[in-house]
């Protein structure tokens, strides 16, 4: 996994309310009913541990918190809020991973956790996400 400087590489995104999809998978809701929300611009941050969101977004998809983790921010040791788990869909890769809760003023950020499971690797040069080159590109679980 490229964790070099990858400047600014930004990826639309979707998340989804993992509890809201089990429960519309058994017709216990409508699909409309499945909180989820689609950004425009998630930072690629390889840096990062999980998938972080600001706590407006979090609110939005009604995930509840499981557990407060310590963690360190541009600002030094913090205690954050960790929620989950939803449904992160990226480049029509999906995988389910639990939300680190950000500063509202912070964009969404796409961590290591999340672009290991998707099978992503940055391309610095071309400031881009893509499929793992070891992979041919394509998607492969890792079990090794």
């Amino acid at each position: 996994m490229e964790t070099a400087p990858v400047g600014k590489v930004l990826v639309p995104a979707k998340i989804e309310n993992v509890m809201d999809l089990y429960a519309a998978s058994k017709g216990q809701i409508p699909d409309d009913q499945v909180r989820r929300i689609e950004v425009t611009n998630a930072r690629v941050d390889p840096g990062a541990t999980l998938l972080g969101m600001p706590r407006r977004l979090i609110e939005r998809l009604g995930i509840p918190q499981i557990r407060t983790d310590r963690a360190l921010t541009a600002a030094g040791l913090a205690t954050v809020g960790v929620y989950g788990p939803v449904r992160l869909t990226i480049q029509g890769r999906m995988t389910s991973i639990d939300v680190s809760e950000v500063a509202d003023e912070c964009p969404v950020f796409i961590g290591y956790l999340p672009l290991e499971a998707l099978d992503f690797v940055v391309d610095p040069k071309n400031q881009r996400l893509i499929g793992n080159p070891e992979h041919g590109g394509e998607f492969i679980l890792d079990l090794l």
